[in-house]
């Protein structure tokens, strides 16, 4: 039998990197292990307005890999491997990375994450990386004085939208609710509303994206009317939600029907010694402050965990 940690930590967006921070401090023999550099989604975040202590202008990058270089100063270590299963049950618990490696531990600390979700429109898929994107922050720039159309209206898709106006020379807002109504936060609305470069498209749904290559447009169906419109764009942005990167736990852990995995306030899963958090985790708030606190909260108790045991 190989060396068995303390604690496996899949995934390295805030939560698991705050785990192994809080894991590392305890002195527990701790790893991160995830298939993408540190960070998760909030890598890919232009601004971050709402961190406690980060004053407006902080990016997504910069805090995500403060936090790493945080964490790996306690002494938890972050190896780039894709987890392709897990034992849960098993004593001590396994963790198999893809090409057959697998890592013990007495406690499994679970932060996948999740990956924006797509509408399946037709055209999507054709003109990935051709004018459809997912991220701002790494696409933005790619359409310096053009248009582009952002369909979502949460706090990402509107905050996001915003610095897409650094770049774009137009930026429309696809909204399938009545006029003025937001899921966003006040402020962020408030500030999309003044700027020059945001233009709306209310009770509408994208239906097709279209273009030679490239995207060129993108027929809209008015919800209320039923009236499909061609917006002349150059790139399509969408933010409509994340779905949870939990597949490799089917069957391993109890998941809500949108495959979230269920955890209590401790953090505690559905099998003992194994605890959830950040994204992937069903909850009310998903932010990079709430991830962070799942994260030390798992930390925490994975080590009450080990030292009722023994």
């Amino acid at each position: 039998m190989g060396q068995v940690y303390d604690t496996v930590i899949i995934g390295a967006g805030p939560g698991g990197l705050a785990a192994g921070l809080y894991a590392g401090r305890a002195k527990m023999s701790a790893v991160i292990v995830a298939k993408s550099l540190p960070g998760g989604q909030a890598a890919t975040t232009a601004e971050l307005e709402n961190y406690p202590g980060f004053p407006k202008g902080t990016t997504g990058p910069a805090l995500t890999q403060a936090m790493a270089d945080h964490t790996a100063s306690f002494g938890t270590g972050i190896v780039q491997e894709e987890v392709v299963d897990v034992d849960l049950g098993a004593d001590p618990k396994v963790v198999k990375v893809y090409g057959g490696k697998e890592y013990l531990a007495r406690t499994v600390i679970l932060a996948p994450g999740a990956s924006p979700k797509s509408l399946h429109l037709q055209g999507e898929r054709e003109f990935l990386g051709k004018g459809v994107s997912y991220c701002a922050t790494c696409d933005g720039d790619f359409f310096e004085d053009l248009d582009v159309a952002v369909i979502g209206n949460g706090d990402t898709a509107v905050e996001e939208a915003m610095y897409l106006t650094r770049f774009a020379e137009n930026v429309t807002i696809i909204v399938r609710r009545k006029e003025g109504d937001l899921r966003c936060n006040k402020s962020s609305a408030e500030r999309a509303f003044a700027n020059p470069k945001i233009h709306w498209m209310w009770d509408s749904a994208p239906q097709e994206i279209q273009g030679d290559g490239l995207v060129e447009r993108l027929i809209v169906r008015n919800t209320q009317t039923g009236d499909l419109s061609e917006l002349k764009v150059d790139g399509v942005f969408f933010f409509v939600g994340t779905e949870p990167q939990t597949g490799f736990l089917q069957g391993k852990v109890e998941l809500d029907q949108d495959g979230y995995i269920i955890a209590n306030d401790m953090m505690e899963t559905s099998v003992p010694g194994v605890y959830a958090v950040g994204d992937a985790r069903q909850k009310f708030l998903r932010q990079v402050i709430t991830a962070a606190a799942d994260g030390a909260i798992a930390a925490v108790a994975a080590e009450k965990y080990i030292a009722g045991r023994e």
